[in-house]
């Protein structure tokens, strides 16, 4: 017992001291945090059986349009016992499922993002395991417990198809620990989005990240979390979180009639609470609201989707695209089975989409300058500026005409540029927009 107690320690030691060494030479420069455009992928919309080959396919695509980080939804073997045939229900981490494809298809995947200048993120899920996870076999240590010893799912949930993992326990740490090192180590992943970061305990994430950071040396990861809590931010370890509040915001705005000046107020909120240089990943769907509806639904509109859009990553950056509302899918997508998308629908969606990241892109004054508001009842008003220019954002969040009474001070009699459409005009004293019409107007 002693002998075997010693080199259980000693493996310990072993996995929380040995250097990262890259199996696979990466040769790629993450963006700045700041800077990330994320595309969620979710592999069932791209094809019935070997999706990550059918994604790497579309990788130029992806990259046309403008993303710089791609995210993919979980890749693992999915649990046979008490399954729902959710990605989330995870049986093997150091696996791929073979609906998905192979080790070798995510590393061909990687391989591609970083030919086409894009980072490669995927799914992490360390709050639960599938009930038939290779752990539970010889580990049932390594999960929650009632008072007679069962293995429960998460509290407070209705996951039934999962079992709760126990953060109690130091050796399950360090087996999770090694399965992420796998998947950035072995197979050249450049981060992690982190599911239901908030239900895993702070210092484990921190611990965990610290020593990825560590090993890796010059090569930066990215690391994403799914929370809305700034302690995920302050105490984790984590890059970015999620602008739940903001999500609601756009539901009681743009569908519910609250004021737009409501935006104004979550976004202080949002980045009151966390350190400068922490990002709130923005969006106006993701795959567990895309199962609700689809963005053209919610916002009753493809122009309402679009008005939407670009009140959510303006405002303070962060901007998410999940796959699917680039060409305005126009019916709800539930992730635990294969839904086909027509990439070619909506055309004239997906350039939109496109010439609105381009302008985002390109001028640094949305993601990272100052920040002037302008409150209304009806229509979204504010500047964003830096070095490289003053810019006036408006978006009408009715499906009616509306009218801006008042423009902001510093803008009126003001000669700027539409950058949509490169119109040249002078703003006078009011301002009138169409249902759900935007400008991004940039002073000359």
């Amino acid at each position: 017992m002693k002998k075997f107690f010693l080199l259980t320690c000693l493996t310990a030691i072993v996995a929380s001291t040995t250097p990262f060494i890259n199996a696979r030479p990466i040769d790629f420069k993450l963006p700045a945090v700041k800077d990330v455009v994320m595309y969620q992928v979710n592999p069932r919309v791209f094809a019935p059986n070997n999706s990550l080959k059918a994604v790497a396919e579309r990788v130029g695509e992806i990259s046309k349009l403008g993303a710089n980080v791609m995210w993919v939804m979980p890749i693992y073997p999915i649990g046979k016992i008490k399954s729902k045939n959710s990605p989330y229900s995870i049986s093997d981490y150091k696996a791929v499922n073979p609906e998905f494809g192979t080790i070798d298809d995510v590393k061909a995947l990687a391989d591609s993002c970083h030919k086409y200048g894009m980072a490669l993120i995927v799914d992490w899920v360390a709050n639960h395991t599938a009930w038939d996870n290779v752990w539970m076999k010889d580990h049932k240590d390594w999960y929650t417990q009632d008072k007679d010893g069962n293995v429960i799912y998460p509290p407070g949930t209705d996951w039934t198809d999962v079992a709760d993992l126990n953060y109690d326990n130091k050796d399950m740490r360090e087996a999770m620990i090694d399965a992420m090192m796998f998947w950035i180590n072995e197979v050249g992943l450049d981060g992690l989005r982190c599911d239901v970061a908030d239900q895993v305990p702070y210092d484990f994430w921190n611990d965990a990240f610290t020593r990825m950071r560590k090993a890796a040396g010059n090569r930066k990861l990215l690391l994403l979390a799914e929370g809305a809590n700034p302690e995920n931010l302050i105490k984790g370890g984590f890059d970015m979180n999620y602008a739940w509040n903001f999500m609601g915001a756009l539901d009681r705005v743009f569908v519910k009639g609250q004021k737009a000046s409501h935006f104004i107020d979550v976004d202080k909120q949002e980045y009151g609470e966390i350190p400068e240089g922490k990002v709130k990943l923005r969006f106006t769907t993701n795959h567990d609201e895309a199962t609700k509806y689809s963005t053209v639904q919610q916002f009753g509109s493809i122009d309402g989707a679009l008005a939407a859009f670009v009140a959510t990553t303006f405002l303070h950056g962060g901007m998410l695209v999940y796959g699917s509302q680039e060409v305005a899918y126009p019916d709800k997508i539930n992730f635990f089975n294969y839904v086909p998308v027509d990439w070619n629908s909506n055309p004239d969606v997906l350039k939109t989409h496109k010439k609105l990241i381009s302008i985002y892109k390109k001028n640094s004054a949305f993601r990272s300058g100052d920040v002037a508001y302008f409150p209304d009842d009806n229509i979204l008003a504010f500047e964003r500026s830096d070095k490289t220019g003053k810019f006036l954002v408006l978006v009408n969040v009715r499906n009616t005409k509306q009218t801006l009474s008042t423009i902001p001070t510093g803008w009126k009699n003001t000669k700027v540029t539409n950058m949509y459409t490169g119109r040249r005009l002078k703003l006078r004293k009011s301002i009138t927009l169409k249902p759900f019409e935007y400008l991004i107007l940039k002073k000359r």
